[in-house]
């Protein structure tokens, strides 16, 4: 009995490992950004999710506008948070809150997976994806 109960909290301290396996593959959706002025913008996004913990999204939106920029590196979760790390050298000529960098709030629901942020007061991020 103690084995079972030692072997069941080894289980739940590993959910966050069963997500990330559930996670990798290719997602595609939408990008929005809106700014505090009430400014929207929106474009299609794709975002790469690979062993060990690797991402890619794409970026550079339509004519080259940045909306959303990309960004490529690891990422961990951690209950509802996924923490990405950039690991690309970037021009300081657009919001780099655009990058896909940083702490956001996840979901999954239905196949679905949303990914949001409020960044440095700047905006609200968010990726609505779902896995092809």
């Amino acid at each position: 009995m103690l084995v079972a109960v030692i072997l069941a909290g080894m289980v739940s301290c590993d959910n966050d490992d069963g997500l990330i396996q559930n996670l990798n593959g290719n997602y595609s959706g939408t990008f929005t950004v809106e700014y505090p002025d009430g400014t929207i913008h929106t474009n299609s996004v794709t975002v790469l999710f690979s062993e060990p913990n690797m991402y890619s999204s794409s970026g550079d939106g339509n004519a080259n506008d940045f909306y959303p920029a990309g960004g490529n590196g690891t990422y961990q979760m951690k209950n509802s948070k996924i923490v990405f790390s950039d690991t690309n050298i970037w021009k300081a000529h657009f919001d780099w809150n655009l990058i896909l960098n940083g702490e956001y709030d996840y979901s999954i629901n239905d196949g679905r997976l949303t990914i949001s942020a409020s960044k440095n007061n700047v905006g609200f991020y968010t990726y609505e994806l779902r896995k092809e």
